[in-house]
C-alpha cells in the first residue's frame, strides 16, 4: 500500500509512505470522523491512498489572508 500525501489547496505533492505492513491506526486515521475521512482521504482501485492536507505554502497565505478560505480554490 501507498499513501500519497498532496496539498488539498495547490495540490502539490508532499510526500509518500509505501510501505504494505502500514496501517490505519499508525497513520492516525481512526481519530477522524466519518465526515473528515470523506473529506480528507481517497482510497484508489490499486490499493493506494491519497490524503489531502495542507502544505505549508498554503497554511501561511491562508492564515495571513483568511478570506481565501472562502473561495472554491483559492491557491491554485
Amino acid at each position: 500500500m501507498s499513501v500519497n500525501y498532496v496539498c488539498r489547496h495547490c495540490r502539490t505533492f508532499i510526500g509518500q509512505i509505501d510501505s504494505a505492513k502500514i496501517t490505519e491506526a499508525q497513520l492516525g486515521f481512526h481519530f477522524l470522523t466519518p465526515d473528515e475521512r470523506r473529506d480528507i482521504i481517497a482510497y484508489n482501485s490499486g490499493g493506494d491512498v491519497t490524503v489531502r492536507i495542507t502544505c505549508d505554502y498554503c497554511k501561511e497565505a491562508l492564515e495571513h489572508n483568511p478570506e481565501l478560505s472562502l473561495l472554491a480554490s483559492p491557491l491554485q
